[in-house]
């Protein structure tokens, strides 16, 4: 049940400053029971949250056990944003389980400030670490789609906040990838993918080359952590993923799905999301 109809206006207003900073109002898909919510002072303490150029970050709460303040931060790939299908079902399988949630758009993409032009994998981190800063003393589970796996690879392994990491379908080796799918576009002018605006920046392919591979950086992830990757995705090798398992210490889990796309096709969503919750049960401190 949704209860925000039965809010004061004041806590209509703070509810409106959390849930994904809602320009348009507080909308029944957000799925968040703000009740639990004011129980545990969440609206209070979130507030915007602005990265360090003082962009805003568009981000949506999933309300899970009212008291715990265990959270799991879901990022999203390159010319992405929080509100693809299957983050939203991974948030919601949390939340359903009592894990709370946080489906965040880095700056420049979906409904965030900032320009598309400027978004790079080490932008992103930088964003990871203001998420962090504004859930100061949670217990914080980062799980990032695509790039956004290469995101959190970079944030947790100097930094200690990240206290279990997810990569679905996650970027390794990020400079093979932008040759492999980029190679052939010119930076400043074509589009990735032929996205409507989503130019190929050149900030963006400088990154991705300085950053080269993050597999090296594996080994320095002291935190369980769950890698999950489909047989047939096309965009990330499935090899990616294996890579960085190799590096990887323990605690790690690589699970594999037979015939599974980058996005989760055909209908393997509910498998990840299952994967996800039930991993986060088991390694639960």
């Amino acid at each position: 049940m949704f209860l925000y109809e039965a809010l004061s206006p004041a806590q209509f207003r703070r509810a409106k400053s959390v849930v994904g900073c809602a320009r348009d109002g507080v909308r029944a898909d957000h799925r968040v029971d703000l009740f639990a919510l004011s129980a545990t002072s969440v609206l209070e303490m979130i507030g915007p949250i602005r990265n360090a150029r003082g962009e805003r970050l568009d981000f949506t709460f999933h309300a899970g056990a009212s008291q715990a303040r265990d959270i799991v931060v879901i990022g999203h790939g390159v010319t992405g944003h929080k509100d693809r299908p299957f983050l939203i079902a991974l948030a919601d399988g949390l939340a359903r389980a009592g894990i709370s949630a946080l489906r965040v758009s880095w700056s420049g993409n979906g409904a965030s400030e900032g320009r598309f032009a400027d978004s790079t994998i080490t932008k992103e981190v930088a964003d990871l670490g203001a998420v962090l800063d504004a859930f100061d003393g949670w217990r914080v589970t980062y799980a990032g789609h695509s790039m956004g796996g290469a995101v959190g690879v970079l944030r947790a392994s100097g930094d200690a906040r990240i206290r279990r990491l997810v990569s679905l379908a996650g970027m390794v080796h990020v400079r093979a990838f932008a040759e492999h799918h980029f190679g052939g576009l010119t930076p400043g002018r074509d589009l990735m993918w032929g996205k409507p605006g989503c130019v190929l920046s050149p900030a963006y392919v400088d990154d991705l080359r300085t950053i080269g591979s993050t597999a090296t950086l594996a080994g320095k992830i002291a935190v369980p952590w769950l890698l999950v990757h489909g047989t047939a995705d096309t965009i990330v090798p499935l090899q990616d993923s294996r890579d960085a398992f190799a590096h990887a210490r323990e605690p790690k889990e690589l699970v594999e799905f037979e015939g599974c796309d980058h996005v989760w096709e055909p209908s393997f969503t509910p498998r990840m999301v299952e994967a996800v919750v039930n991993w986060c049960r088991r390694t639960a401190s």
